[in-house]
């Protein structure tokens, strides 16, 4: 069972060449786990929404996810977990990106990731404990982000690119993710670095020769790689970002 934002539903942004949606890390583990995947995501879902917002428009769901009217995330996830109980492999988490994104925009965006942060934490301290008490035994396992903040770094929207993706290392190493670990740790849920996984925390001096963008910090080329952000501006995973995600999922689970 997946719950969360557009990261789980497989969303592709509308300026890249359309997919089938399952190419999303969330279908790709079902697959190679040989499990039935339950999608509860829903994109553009902050941490607030998922405990709090019924419904999910159906744009906004990923392929062949149940309808959520009248529900929120976290009722039809517990709902689900009791439905099946015993039955349930695996719960993937991925949720807080939507909080944190408008920051890269801020005039000051330390100020703006504190108030993010704090507001994350407590959303999944009212969240966590309900699903863990549904789930069980069942493992869950929570996710973080790229950084795609990196990005910025080689993207004309951000006059201070590489000045915000210098920032960004150390925001989401020692603050955004710190946060999430130590939340999701508080209900045993297994923490997968998804920034460490794809080398956001790697040194900004170390440089690589990229095709587009000529000589870059290697960080920045992978997350260039990984996500649509450098081309388009956009956070979303390319499908080799889904697959990076997917692998650390399996490999921290042992599937």
């Amino acid at each position: 069972m997946s719950l969360g934002d557009s990261y789980a539903t497989g969303y592709r942004p509308a300026n890249v060449p359309a997919g089938t949606g399952r190419d999303g890390f969330a279908y790709l583990v079902a697959e190679r786990s040989d499990l039935r995947l339950i999608n509860l995501a829903c994109s553009g879902a902050t941490s607030a929404q998922l405990r709090a917002e019924p419904g999910c428009a159906p744009g906004n769901r990923g392929p062949d996810a149940p309808d959520l009217a009248g529900l929120t995330q976290l009722d039809a996830a517990v709902r689900t977990l009791r439905e099946h109980q015993g039955r349930v492999g695996l719960v993937t988490v991925v949720i807080g990106g939507n909080d944190l994104a408008p920051c890269a925009r801020s005039q000051d965006p330390l100020g703006c990731a504190s108030q993010a942060v704090a507001d994350v934490r407590a959303n999944l301290a009212a969240t966590l404990p309900a699903l863990r008490e549904a789930a069980g035994d069942a493992p869950i396992v929570s996710l973080t982000y790229p950084d795609v903040f990196l990005g910025a770094w080689v993207s004309p929207a951000f006059p201070n690119g590489q000045g915000l993706a210098r920032l960004s290392v150390s925001l989401f190493r020692d603050f955004f993710n710190a946060a999430l670990k130590s939340e999701y740790e508080k209900v045993g849920a297994k923490f997968v670095d998804v920034t460490a996984t794809t080398g956001g925390y790697g040194p900004l001096t170390e440089m690589t020769q990229d095709p587009t963008y000529g000589q870059i910090p290697t960080p920045v080329a992978k997350v260039c790689a990984l996500t649509y952000f450098c081309d388009h501006t956009d956070v979303h995973p390319t499908p080799a970002g889904h697959e990076a995600i997917a692998s650390a999922i399996l490999t921290a689970t042992g599937r």
